[in-house]
C-alpha cells in the first residue's frame, strides 16, 4: 500500500528535511524540527503525490487516503490529549498548503477547524474564556465560508458579505473596535455569518468536523491551480507537476489573553546570517 500521510510530533515522526519533494518545504521542516526535539505542535502531512493523483483522477483521492488520515489524526489526539469533535475537550487543527518551493500567500489556509455549535461551548468552558471561543468560531466560519464554500462579493462594488455583517453589528451596538464585542455579541455574529452562508451557498455551514476537514483539504489542493498560484508559478518557473502537500496541525492560539502572541523566530539574523536568535 502506498504511504500518502506522514506524521510529525514528539511521539512520532515519519519524515525529515531531505523529503522536501514529497512533503513540501513546510512538511519536511516540521518533521525535521520535531525529530530534533523542538516543541512543534503535532500533526501530519498529506504528500505532494496526493495532489498529483487528485488532478490526474478528476479530483478523486486514493482509496487508502481516508484511513491513513484518520490514523494520523488519532496520533495527534493521543499526543495532545484532545479529541477531534469532542464535546468536552475538542481538538482544533489548522490546514495549510506546503509546496516544495515557497509560494507565500498564494494558496489557501483554514484555521480553528473543528469548531461547531457544540465544540465552541466546550472550548469556552475549557479555557474559561467565552469571548475567545466565540471569536475563534466566527473567524473560522468566515475563513471556511470564503476558502471552502466560496462566499465572496458578487461584484467589484459589493461589500464583502462577512465584513458587512460585522460592520452592521458594530454600528448597531455603537462600538468602534472588534475587541469591544462581547461573547454575546460574537455569538450573534456567528448566527449572522451562518445565515450568510445559507443564503449564498444554499447549504448550511457544516457541523460535522470530518466534513469540515475534507472540505478544507480539498480547498488547499484546489488552490494549487487558482489564478494567484498559476501566475506565481509562471513568474518563478515552478512546474505545475510538483503539486502541493497539505499540512494538518494541532492549533495553537495567539489571541488567548495577554500571555499569548504570534510572531516569527530565526536561529540566525536574517539580514546578516550571524548565529544569533532573532524574532519579531
Amino acid at each position: 500500500m502506498s504511504k500518502w500521510v506522514y506524521s510529525f510530533g514528539a511521539d512520532k515522526c515519519d519524515g525529515d528535511a531531505t523529503m522536501r519533494n514529497l512533503l513540501g518545504g513546510k512538511g519536511a521542516n516540521l518533521a525535521e524540527m520535531s525529530s530534533i526535539g523542538l516543541p512543534v505542535p503535532p500533526g501530519f502531512t498529506i504528500t505532494t503525490e496526493v495532489c498529483t493523483y487528485y488532478y490526474d483522477h478528476e479530483k478523486y483521492y486514493p482509496d487508502a487516503l481516508k484511513s491513513q488520515v484518520e490514523e494520523a489524526l488519532k496520533a495527534v489526539e493521543a499526543e495532545t490529549g484532545r479529541l477531534f469533535g469532542d464535546k468536552e475537550n475538542p481538538l482544533l487543527v489548522s490546514v495549510r498548503s506546503g509546496a516544495r518551493a515557497s509560494m507565500p500567500g498564494m494558496m489557501d489556509t483554514v484555521l480553528n477547524l473543528g469548531l461547531n455549535d457544540i465544540t465552541v461551548v466546550a472550548l469556552a468552558e475549557k479555557t474559561g474564556d467565552a469571548r475567545f471561543a466565540w471569536d475563534c468560531y466566527r473567524r473560522f466560519i468566515q475563513m471556511y465560508g470564503e476558502v471552502v464554500m466560496g462566499v465572496h462579493p458578487r461584484t467589484e462594488t459589493e461589500a464583502h458579505p462577512f465584513q458587512e455583517q460585522l460592520a452592521r453589528l458594530k454600528t448597531e451596538l455603537d462600538v468602534l473596535e472588534d475587541e469591544d464585542l462581547s461573547a454575546t455579541d460574537l455569538k450573534e455574529l456567528v448566527r449572522r455569518y451562518k445565515r450568510v452562508i445559507k443564503q449564498r451557498c444554499k447549504s448550511a455551514f457544516p457541523q460535522d468536523v470530518y466534513a469540515q476537514l475534507w472540505g478544507a483539504i480539498s480547498a488547499v489542493f484546489k488552490s494549487w491551480k487558482n489564478e494567484r498560484a498559476i501566475l506565481y508559478r509562471q513568474r518563478y518557473g515552478i512546474p505545475v507537476e510538483w503539486g502541493t502537500a497539505v499540512n494538518v496541525q494541532a492549533m495553537v492560539f495567539g489571541n488567548l489573553g495577554e500571555t499569548s502572541g504570534t510572531g516569527v523566530a530565526f536561529t540566525r539574523d536574517p539580514a546578516t546570517g550571524e548565529k544569533v536568535f532573532y524574532g519579531e
